[in-house]
């Protein structure tokens, strides 16, 4: 949830981090204080925020234990233009793969979908009484045309003639004391506002969904095409068909249509890139995959042009993107890895120097797998709860059950692969696999989920090292 950052201090930004996340409080400080230095930053004389750079962080640790939580939760806590990119899927120019500049145009369609989707909020009121209007004149064709007031009709202020609010023309029996006169169309209104034609099907226009199909070599966008496939949808295909359908439905299809026209994407642009560079952060996922040793040889050559290649974005350039050019000088990356095979010192020199901030996390422990269970927010045991709660199960976790399932998750994390806390996605799905697949026969009944319980469910694979390996 998007709050004032204004009013976050680094200590309020980890304490709403704390709701999702356990442990890893170093890499919440940090984190933190990298998302307080933005705000300090916007504090300073103009001259003197072109100088500050963002301080970039590199999180050391094993899959599973919150790197990738903690950046996608603080994208979501300050409201900030995110994405996720790995850096394996990036090659050198003149090897088959995507361009490095990639991740900066994703995140500037990340920003532009999240600013046209705020305007659209802004505008949706309006959007909606253009759309009620637009599903009156489908239930009432023509009913827009001039009429003529009936004797002893008083105008309300602000009446024009020939608008849509003149009533119809009406015998003296329709009017009945000191009613007011009603015209069809207002009457159809109200019913329309009732809910009477939900299920009625009119004939609406809508835009053809279809694309042109093109197809781009690797490493090609259309930024570098000088496309821009907005104009192309005039050229093929950017007529309107109609479609039928039931009220309910056309009436979502034609406010999303009014808020479109009534957005300005021009300004949407302006904003979302603003944003970028102000606000964006991009989480680098499995750097050190592409660090290299000195005694490797081969594929290190395309490891470190991968390095080479993305430095220039680390450091600050501008982007060509389809919506305008983006400086990337103040966007924040933050890298993660697990540095099993490799340590930060085995990336370039020059890559190294613009990741000024080291965070190692820590291995999950058995305590730490009972609180993911149970404390945060989205707790895994609370989401099993309510998932069989739709079909009116109760489910009830005894205290010694979560016990039992976080030491078992910590058992064979140091046993094979370790893998942190989506372990416990594995052992849970497991311990209730039974109860699941049979919640409808089971439906109105409390089911007590206990350590018996569990240990049954698992005994047989724990006891075997191979389905250990294979199953957990």
């Amino acid at each position: 949830m998007k709050v004032d950052l204004d009013k976050l201090t680094p200590k309020q930004i980890v304490a709403e981090l704390d709701k999702y996340i356990i442990g890893q409080d170093k890499a919440k400080r940090s984190v933190a204080i990298a998302l307080r230095n933005r705000l300090r930053r916007k504090r300073l004389p103009a001259e003197l925020q072109d100088e500050v750079a963002p301080k970039n962080i590199i999180m050391i640790g094993p899959t599973g234990v919150g790197k990738t939580e903690i950046a996608r939760r603080l994208s979501k806590l300050s409201g900030a233009p995110f994405i996720k990119v790995e850096a394996t899927k990036y090659t050198e120019v003149g090897y088959v793969g995507r361009d490095v500049e990639s991740m900066v145009r994703d995140l500037v369609s990340v920003a532009i979908s999240m600013v046209k989707r705020e305007m659209q909020e802004g505008v949706r009121e309006e959007a909606e009484k253009r759309a009620e209007e637009d599903l009156l004149d489908l239930l009432l064709p023509g009913s827009k045309k001039v009429v003529t007031p009936v004797k002893g009709f008083k105008p309300a202020a602000g009446f024009k003639p020939g608008s849509a609010q003149a009533p119809a023309a009406a015998t003296p029996a329709q009017i009945t004391g000191g009613e007011k006169y009603k015209s069809t169309r207002e009457k159809f209104k109200e019913r329309l506002r009732k809910g009477e034609f939900e299920e009625k099907l009119v004939e609406i226009k809508v835009s053809r969904g279809q694309a042109p199909a093109f197809e781009i070599f690797s490493g090609m966008g259309f930024e570098e095409m000088d496309i821009n496939i907005s104009n192309l949808s005039n050229i093929f295909g950017g007529k309107k068909k109609l479609k039928k359908t039931r009220i309910s439905r056309a009436r979502e299809i034609l406010i999303a249509e009014e808020m479109d026209k009534l957005v300005d994407m021009e300004h949407v642009s302006e904003l979302a890139i603003e944003r970028v560079e102000e606000m964006g952060i991009i989480f680098l996922d499995e750097i050190d995959k592409i660090a290299s040793k000195e005694n490797r040889g081969g594929v290190d050559v395309s490891r470190e042009g991968v390095q080479r290649d993305i430095l220039p974005i680390v450091e600050g350039c501008k982007v060509n993107t389809r919506y305008g050019m983006v400086d990337t000088a103040h966007i924040l990356f933050i890298a993660a890895g697990a540095f099993h095979m490799s340590k930060p010192s085995d990336l370039i020199p020059e890559l190294q120097g613009r990741f000024p901030l080291r965070v190692e996390l820590n291995a999950l422990t058995s305590e730490d797998f009972r609180k993911i269970l149970t404390q945060p927010r989205n707790a895994l045991i609370t989401q099993y709860v309510e998932l069989l709660k739709t079909e009116n199960v109760e489910l009830i976790f005894l205290d010694e059950a979560i016990k039992k399932i976080s030491i078992i998750a910590s058992e064979v994390n140091s046993k094979t692969e370790n893998i942190g806390a989506r372990r416990l996605h594995t052992i849970l799905e497991l311990v209730l696999e039974e109860v699941s697949f049979n919640a409808t026969d089971i439906s109105g009944q409390k089911v007590e989920i206990t350590e018996d319980y569990v240990e049954e469910r698992l005994r047989n694979i724990i006891e075997d090292r191979d389905l250990t390996r294979f199953i957990l």
